[in-house]
């Protein structure tokens, strides 16, 4: 392992934004996200694979009255977006340290407003269908933890992915599809992912590739 790595494994460790296992409130913290975290009780959003945490904190800063938290198993992508949110004196934003996969283990039912997932892996072979996190099994958990009208959004760069999604959210009895778009930066949509662009959308749009963008709600 790299010595740069070593130093954000560390930084995670000692960071207080960040939760993680051996951390008091990793096997506390499901269901009393406001109260024991963030002190408030101002909406919940989820992140999902949130990577180096760049649309974590920049949602953070646009809408200070919300709480955002980025979840992702890698320690050494957290410890990036640690840092940035401490570096900008961000209160509303925590990370966890988790597999998606056990989610169940962090988030009680009703308990998210939004739930965002940002460029994800597409996982194009029909062998890792089961890996794509807008498959059926992953759609449906997420449903337990979003409140009735909550948002669950996808921004992504595979039409791959965004037309698989089309039909496993559109298929859901669980999710309405409100808006979609194969193009966001030609869209009047635009303004829905609020201005913030990762370093890897701008990889995308340099090579000229479109954005897509599926904004659904969770049903009754």
């Amino acid at each position: 392992m790299s010595r740069r790595k070593l130093d954000h494994y560390k930084f995670s460790a000692d960071a207080p934004n960040v939760i993680e296992r051996g951390k008091p409130l990793y096997t506390s913290v499901k269901g009393m996200w406001n109260e024991l975290y963030f002190k408030n009780k101002n909406p919940v959003v989820l992140e999902l694979a949130c990577g180096k945490g760049e649309y974590t904190v920049g949602l953070g800063k646009v809408f200070p009255d919300k709480n955002f938290i980025g979840m992702d198993i890698k320690g050494d992508r957290i410890a990036r977006g640690s840092l940035a949110a401490t570096e900008e004196g961000l209160t509303n934003v925590a990370f966890l340290r988790a597999g998606i996969q056990y989610s169940d283990e962090f988030f009680a039912e009703n308990e998210l407003d939004e739930i965002w997932l940002i460029h994800p892996d597409p996982q194009v072979r029909d062998r890792d269908e089961g890996k794509r996190l807008t498959n059926p099994d992953f759609l449906n958990s997420y449903a337990k933890y979003l409140k009735t009208d909550g948002l669950f959004c996808l921004k992504t760069d595979s039409t791959f992915l965004y037309e698989y999604s089309l039909e496993t959210i559109g298929n859901s009895d669980k999710y309405k599809i409100v808006e979609h778009t194969d193009d966001l930066y030609h869209s009047p949509l635009l303004e829905e992912h609020h201005g913030v662009k990762t370093h890897y959308e701008k990889i995308f749009v340099s090579k000229g590739y479109t954005i897509k963008f599926i904004k659904s709600v969770m049903v009754d």
